[in-house]
């Protein structure tokens, strides 16, 4: 094989690589859109209305919900100074059962001051969450396995972050990741984090992999393969 070919090979091997990206242990970028708008079709929703009330946690829809610390529960309507439910608008409950507007009447989520872990049972790369009266003290933390990936407060998704219980303080956070995460743990230092219609998916439900980045991926793999064909090859006319 003549020296341009084995350029050739090399530059679709190193391609992909550089398309695969790193493993193991990789902090994820975390994209977040939030708004009053809702999850996007095609994912899988959960809105906890088949647990009981209370900290015995369980698993919604598949997914696995625990009270890992605090005295965080599954809980309805409000009660003060402790949670309040967050307020759904633009029917943005439609796809969770329910397309009523204002205050969520339905079952949801409250850390309280503590911790809930929502653990999944393969690698997840999108999560959506109906998150009400957002505070700065409000975070996501995601992981893979016991690897912390990548974090959200909630200053990340409303700058003002206030604690607002009204129709401008609950905001629907779509949130992609580049690393698959299998457990999430939302946590609150203070009077609470409630939420409520979590979606979630394997991948960005708004991306499919264009056909040109699989065939530069396919090209860079064949590359590799054509490469060490070569190289055995060589070993044996020698």
């Amino acid at each position: 094989m003549n020296s341009s070919a084995i350029k050739r090979l090399l530059v679709a091997g190193i391609l992909g690589l550089a398309l695969i990206g790193p493993t193991g242990g990789a902090r994820a970028t975390l994209i977040i859109s939030a708004a009053v708008g809702s999850a996007p079709t095609g994912a899988n929703y959960v809105n906890f209305d088949s647990l009981p009330l209370g900290n015995s946690g369980g698993v919604s829809s598949g997914l696995g919900v625990s009270f890992t610390s605090g005295d965080g529960a599954t809980v309805a309507g409000a009660l003060a100074n402790k949670y309040a439910a967050p307020y759904l608008s633009n029917s943005n409950g439609a796809l969770f059962g329910d397309s009523n507007n204002g205050p969520d009447t339905t079952d949801y989520l409250s850390t309280g001051i503590g911790s809930i872990t929502l653990t999944f049972s393969t690698g997840q790369k999108y999560l959506g969450l109906l998150w009400g009266s957002v505070d700065d003290y409000n975070s996501l933390s995601f992981y893979d396995g016991a690897t912390l990936v990548g974090s959200v407060t909630g200053t990340d998704v409303w700058p003002s972050a206030n604690g607002n219980q009204g129709v401008n303080g609950t905001f629907y956070a779509n949130i992609n990741s580049d690393v698959a995460f299998d457990s999430v743990v939302a946590s609150s230092t203070n009077y609470a984090f409630e939420f409520d219609n979590v979606a979630y998916d394997s991948h960005d439900p708004g991306k499919v992999p264009e056909p040109s980045t699989l065939a530069l991926l396919c090209a860079g793999l064949l590359g590799f393969a054509a490469l060490g064909r070569m190289n055995r090859s060589s070993h044996l006319s020698l």
